[in-house]
């Protein structure tokens, strides 16, 4: 017992941790803003690199003087590849890669998993097993389809594989009304066997062309970027890079328990069906422009967790920007390194990718 002469301190109704909190305020400022130089160099860098090779400077004066900005003198050959070849694909593998590093980490704090990607849903294996349908088939309907789309016909039929497949996991996850994550998890797993089953089966039918077709596309590539192209894919690519970190603050509240989060103030199934909306809107079009680009939605996160701390408010822009970074390199080798070939995009993420992946998880271990 206190004896009631005795005055008691007053209790304290600030934070506990005051300079903690802004120094993790100030650490992710400084990570994003190191991450959005460096990509702004990585695109400058990017642009002038290949058959054609096209200094910093001249870089430079040509991108200001689309702005209309008065700059010097350049070679029309050079410009003509900047502004109609190269900036496209760049543009284009930045919001690629920032949509899949972005959704790569919504979909992990969705899991609480770290092992988990967008590929897990069905997202990838749903849009890549129609376009292997539409290239081997050649159906009445993919038919009908490619008259009316001409050249966005298997972009088109990829974004619809990716949206039923998802539709398809999400509906048999839920149960009387909610969403169960773990059950979504294992019905997601079912169907990208059976995806990918039913691949390997066009795939023995296919011909030497269309096995030509269905592996290029299937392991990804920049090399059908245009400005029309990114015209259409950009708005699509763009609302899930913008409104996903608006969840941040649900999903770090999410990262204590379902009931927790619930208990928070947190409207659980609405979180759960804006995520699995918005990546799926992401990365369906993202597999339908660029085909199947694995591990960048897997490592992505990872890195910026083991820098940054789990918070959502930095992962999720943060995994954006390091996303777009690492596309946008490994475009730059996919189409230099055996010039003038091509290899896959998805080779080169691949070979950067697993052994990142095996580090970090041999890290977490020892």
């Amino acid at each position: 017992m206190i004896p009631a002469n005795v005055q008691q301190p007053p209790i304290s109704v600030r934070p506990p941790h005051p300079v903690r909190t802004e120094s993790y305020r100030s650490r992710a400022w400084w990570l994003n803003s190191l991450l959005v130089v460096l990509l702004l160099a990585v695109m400058v860098w990017s642009v002038g690199i290949g058959a054609v090779s096209i200094p910093v400077p001249d870089v430079l004066a040509i991108l200001f003087g689309q702005l209309g900005w008065e700059t010097g003198v350049v070679e029309p050959q050079q410009e003509t590849v900047l502004t109609i070849i190269r900036l496209p694909r760049v543009l284009l593998g930045v919001l690629v890669g920032a949509v899949l590093g972005i959704s790569g980490a919504a979909i992990q704090g969705l899991f609480r998993n770290p092992l988990a990607d967008p590929g897990l849903i069905g997202i990838s294996s749903g849009a890549s097993v129609v376009a292997v349908l539409m290239i081997v088939l050649q159906l009445k309907v993919f038919q009908e389809l490619s008259s009316l789309s001409g050249l966005y016909a298997l972009s088109l039929a990829a974004f619809a594989g990716a949206v039923g497949t998802t539709l398809l996991v999400y509906s048999l996850a839920r149960r009387h009304g909610q969403t169960v994550v773990s059950t979504m998890l294992l019905v997601g797993i079912a169907i990208n066997v059976l995806c990918e089953a039913l691949r390997g089966l066009m795939m023995y039918l296919a011909d030497e062309a269309q096995l030509r077709a269905i592996s290029y596309w299937s392991l990804g590539s920049l090399g059908g970027a245009s400005w029309d192209v990114l015209q259409v894919a950009t708005p699509f690519l763009l609302v899930p890079i913008l409104l996903m970190p608006r969840l941040s603050k649900s999903m770090n509240a999410f990262a204590l328990g379902e009931s927790q989060a619930g208990h928070l103030g947190v409207d659980v199934s609405a979180l759960k069906r804006n995520v699995i909306i918005l990546a799926t809107m992401g990365v369906g079009v993202a597999v339908a422009v660029s085909g199947v680009i694995g591990f960048i939605g897997l490592v992505i996160p990872h890195l910026i967790r083991l820098i940054a701390g789990a918070n959502h408010r930095t992962v999720l822009p943060a995994s954006a920007l390091l996303g777009a970074i690492v596309l946008t390199l490994s475009d730059l080798v996919a189409r230099t390194i055996v010039a003038p070939a091509e290899l896959p995009l998805g080779i080169i993420t691949g070979m950067i990718g697993a052994p990142t992946f095996l580090f970090l998880l041999l890290r977490r271990v020892r």
